[in-house]
């Protein structure tokens, strides 16, 4: 009989692994995740990836860091996360600038916009996660964060 990630996607025959059958089970939860997140970001006309950008940035304060900096920071892989600074800078929500002394430093900010759209985000975003957990204890919270760190570490 099949599983539950079977009957979602249709799927006949059983998962002969189950480390396959957990690992497809994590795909397929991200992309719950991320399609609730798209569905949150979309009024404001950004991707995840650009949300997500936008908050390292904010982390980053007043200092700013550099395209490399955000790249390692991202929580999914963006090969192209030049053009997705481009735009979110031709849309004014951040800042690049070159540094006087190595031209090939640039130091990339959020503009008052972009800090003001990523705060106005954290709420809606806040309530997504909530609403998309609330079956689950803190305690089952906890123990998930661990599990989950547990995969990417032996990564």
């Amino acid at each position: 009989m099949p599983g539950k990630l079977e009957a979602e996607i249709g799927q006949t025959k059983a998962i002969r692994l189950l480390e396959e059958e957990a690992s497809l089970n994590i795909i397929r939860t991200a992309d719950v995740l991320m399609a609730q997140i798209a569905d949150v970001l979309r009024p404001y006309g950004l991707s995840a990836t650009q949300y997500n950008v936008l908050r390292i940035l904010r982390g980053a304060g007043a200092a700013g860091v550099t395209c490399k900096d955000v790249a390692s920071r991202m929580l999914t892989r963006d090969p192209d996360i030049t053009r997705l600074m481009d735009r979110l800078e031709r849309r004014g929500l951040l800042t690049r600038d070159r540094a006087k002394e190595d031209r090939r430093f640039v130091t990339t900010r959020l503009t008052p916009a972009g800090l003001d759209m990523v705060n106005e985000l954290d709420g809606p975003v806040e309530q997504s996660h909530r609403e998309l957990m609330k079956h689950m204890t803190p305690d089952e919270l906890r123990t998930l964060v661990g599990l989950l760190e547990e995969v990417r570490a032996s990564g």
